[in-house]
């Protein structure tokens, strides 16, 4: 196995933000508790047992309609799986899902962890999710983190794990801070969504 590069070889860290610098189970399950309350039962209401199935439903959604705003496909997941729980979810409930994500919490030790990186390199947040949400997240959890770029699937045009996103990614760091495909360190939780399709570009990966 070879010896991976030192942290001190790169310039550049790209960020996943939901699930890896945002609390991600936390805030979903926040907005689902309601609807656990009516099936008590069922066998999705375990918090392990429904984030799986909200992923399933999000990924094939967004596999099926990459140019669908992320706040759409949300309010899509949250209604399918509303309706595997057997239950009714109003099109406002799933439409407050949907624009809530922008607050959802920060790991506590998040944003002081990054303003101390960003004081070694530039730090980029690459994420499936629409200017409009992550504007409210920079400026909410995340604020006081100096992102020196913001790529989102709204203006890629699809959604990780495409590799349409990962070249994105690297144009547009060679493109703002001449950093080269070897000088950019890729931050993620998620494995399918970015460790794997990373690694596939090249990519180095730190998995968190």
């Amino acid at each position: 196995m070879s010896t991976p590069p030192p942290l001190t070889s790169f310039r550049a860290l790209s960020f996943d933000i939901y699930g890896t610098l945002i609390d991600w189970p936390t805030g979903l399950l926040s907005h689902f508790r309601p609807l656990l309350a009516r099936a008590p039962t069922h066998p999705l209401s375990t918090p392990t047992a429904l984030l799986a199935a909200f992923a399933r439903h999000e990924q094939a959604l967004q596999a099926s309609s990459p140019k669908t705003p992320y706040s759409d496909i949300l309010a899509q997941a949250y209604t399918r799986v509303a309706e595997e729980l057997g239950v009714q979810a109003s099109p406002n409930s799933a439409e407050t899902f949907a624009t809530s994500i922008g607050a959802w919490p920060a790991f506590p030790d998040t944003v002081s962890a990054m303003q101390s990186l960003s004081n070694h390199y530039e730090l980029i947040a690459l994420s499936n999710i629409t200017n409009a949400s992550i504007s409210c997240t920079l400026s909410g959890p995340l604020a006081g983190v100096p992102f020196a770029a913001v790529y989102t699937a709204e203006d890629i045009g699809s959604y990780k794990p495409s590799h349409a996103n990962f070249t994105y990614l690297l144009r547009g760091v060679e493109r703002e801070f001449g950093v080269q495909r070897e000088g950019l360190l890729h931050v993620a939780h998620g494995v399918g969504s970015d460790m794997v399709p990373a690694g596939e570009m090249g990519i180095a990966r730190a998995w968190i």
